[in-house]
């Protein structure tokens, strides 16, 4: 994606199920659990880049004990910085002692974050906010080892306030309103409440204090709590907890809009955000990686047994089509063909832009997370090309010369690595002018490689702000010198904020809102922008399941083509030799590419819960009233 924004954040859960002395035993290290987990959060730093964290849990420690161990970090290398820290405590331990190494229950009773039970979390900070204090695991503590709580998650809640009221309203004095604070407070209540009742229960049975304890940990039902501590939520989310004595559990929202993956066998139960990392990190084949359904929780007791219980009824699925275009690891099998069929499907579109001339059109991408678009466009431009060479051919079978026909078989698209971004440049400088100026160099491009009399068509998996597109990146294409730039996105219009865990908040930063804005302004239909004001504020205080969107009226009048082209007159910098278009893929292509991952409302305005509605007609208010805040 040639414009930079917030991606969702990244769960790796693990839990070994054998003892530690099974894993020295078989693998050569007690500490093949931390060393999965590092592997695990690494190979979705792709998620996240400003936070990482990691959390163990210790089984069967004697009271007195250290049973749970957290680090977090929000320095320039999250992951890198917090597995050093993990080994810098690891080597002072054997430093002072080396006799612990060949002794793993020794060794696990003094090493710190040597445990069985382990969660690991990389986060994108949104709206700036990256202190170490929002960075995740979460962690909620109690002398009672069944009431403390880890939380980490890639989620976002639209219904925050309301969380937080139920939260006062049962008594607690939240010291923060944020989703993690209100969804981590919301789980643990109904946690002490399960582990009160629990005890009084035990008790009756005439079992002492101290007995109690690992009879509650056997006893405890981690999907009621979940049930009960869920049920006004509204978002999407894979939330994963640690209990204190040991159970875990992952969660997915019942729109299944973010996504979670789990495999299990004898020796571990492993949960992450992405299939691949799982298949990589482990060496498992693609159908032993599980989906977990949306609405349910796959629950690891602290004896090791796994089950997948039905936390809430599902809703419509509509997982995030946003993580196929952009954000999850192209290596995934299914990922990979989806992007491919992007690439392929925008291809019609593509010939007709450049008039059926693909001897004068050349082919590249910008960034390197649309290569893999860029080639199912590629090899759809090549069909296009043998069905042109054997209509050539059968047409002139009797009268072609060698030459003719050696012509006719060298037919094949022109491919070029046409721009490279040069990683090393930082705009170091913040005052605007200065900055703009370094941003125009982050692209370097190869000389020579388009013909004056070309068109060059570059395929980005997004445009959303369009911002580097104009500022630098459709600049440094025209010293080229083409006749024609078509930079075409393999995702549609993105028309409307997302609210459930990507950092799309301001509906002014959308290009195509803004292009929408100038053509209501051309056709003297601005009035439509006081209408829909008017019509979100009306609604400002409806229950959520009756509010409507509002702002789709303001897209109404156009189709989708009229706002690509004011778009492109948008993006088109001033003084440009090379006539600019801009192509966006359709939403109906989209979903054929991307049939299982339907979730849309960014491109469409559909959100899958009542919530999204409101955000969005409370980030139009915010645009009318010139508010510069998120609207969730």
């Amino acid at each position: 994606m040639s414009d930079a924004i917030k991606h969702e954040c990244g769960i790796a859960l693990v839990r070994l199920r054998k003892p530690l002395e099974y894993y020295q035993e078989k693998y050569g290290t007690a500490f093949y659990g931390i060393n999965k987990m590092y592997l695990m959060m690494e190979k979705q730093h792709n998620r996240g880049q400003d936070g990482a964290g990691f959390a163990s849990i210790k089984m069967n420690m004697l009271p007195g004990e250290r049973y749970m161990s957290r680090v977090r970090s929000n320095q320039a290398q999250p992951i890198q910085d917090i597995f050093q820290q993990i080994n810098s405590r690891i080597n002072e331990v054997l430093l002072e002692h080396p006799e612990y190494k060949d002794d793993v229950e020794v060794l696990k009773k003094n090493m710190p974050y040597l445990g069985e039970l382990m969660l690991g979390h990389v986060r994108y900070g949104t709206f700036g906010k990256n202190s170490i204090e929002s960075v995740h695991p979460f962690l909620r503590q109690n002398n009672w080892m069944h009431r403390n709580l880890i939380v980490a998650g890639n989620f976002n809640m639209t219904n925050v306030n309301e969380l937080f009221d139920n939260l006062i309203r049962l008594g607690q004095h939240p010291k923060e309103k944020a989703d993690t604070i209100t969804v981590m407070e919301k789980i643990g209540h109904f946690l002490d409440d399960a582990v009160a009742k629990l005890y009084k229960e035990v008790k009756k049975e005439g079992y002492s204090k101290m007995e109690a304890s690992p009879i509650i940990a056997d006893r405890l039902n981690v999907a009621k709590i979940l049930r009960r501590a869920a049920k006004n939520w509204d978002g999407g989310y894979a939330m994963a907890g640690l209990i204190g004595h040991g159970d875990a559990f992952v969660l997915r929202d019942p729109a299944g809009i973010r996504p979670a993956y789990y495999y299990q066998d004898e020796e571990v139960v492993v949960v992450a955000s992405e299939r691949p990392v799982i298949q990589t990190v482990f060496d498992v084949e693609f159908d032993t990686v599980k989906e977990l359904d949306p609405g349910k929780a796959i629950i690891i007791k602290k004896d090791g047994s796994v089950k997948t219980k039905r936390i809430l009824e599902p809703l419509e699925r509509k997982a995030c089509s946003f993580e196929r275009i952009y954000f999850s690891r192209g290596s995934d099998a299914e990922i990979y063909q989806e992007r491919k069929d992007l690439g392929k499907l925008l291809f019609p579109k593509i010939l007709e832009s450049v008039d059926q001339n693909l001897e004068n059109t050349v082919f590249s991408y910008i960034p390197n997370t649309a290569e893999t678009s860029f080639y199912g466009m590629v090899q759809e431009a090549q069909t296009y090309l043998n069905k042109r060479k054997e209509e050539k051919i059968l047409a002139g079978k009797e009268t072609l010369t060698p030459e003719e026909l050696n012509k006719i078989l060298n037919m094949r698209p022109r491919i070029e690595k046409v721009a490279i971004k040069d990683a090393k440049l930082r705009t170091f400088i913040t005052e605007d002018s200065s900055r703009d100026d370094l941003v125009a160099h982050v692209y370097d491009i190869t000389y020579g490689s388009v013909k004056p009399s070309d068109n060059l068509v570059i395929i980005d998996d997004s445009i959303v702000r369009g911002t580097t597109l104009k500022k630098s990146i459709l600049r440094i294409l025209d010293r080229l010198h083409p006749k024609q730039i078509v930079v075409v996105s393999s995702a549609p219009q993105i028309r409307y904020p997302d609210c459930y865990g990507i950092d799309m908040a301001r509906l002014e930063d959308l290009v195509a809102f803004r292009a929408a804005l100038e053509l209501h302004k051309d056709r003297g239909t601005y009035y439509k922008v006081d209408e829909v004001y008017e019509k979100c504020l009306a609604q400002v205080d409806f229950e959520d399941k009756e509010v409507v969107n509002a702002v789709k009226e303001i897209y109404e009048p156009f189709t989708d083509d009229e706002i690509s082209e004011k778009i492109s007159e948008i993006l088109a910098p001033e003084g440009i030799n090379a006539e600019v278009k801009i192509l966006y893929q359709t939403v109906d292509n989209l979903h054929k590419a991307c049939p299982h991952n339907l979730g849309d409302w960014y491109f469409t305005g559909d959100y899958p819960t009542p919530g999204g509605n409101r955000v969005v007609n409370r980030a139009f208010i915010n645009f009318y009233e010139g508010i510069k805040e998120r609207a969730y």
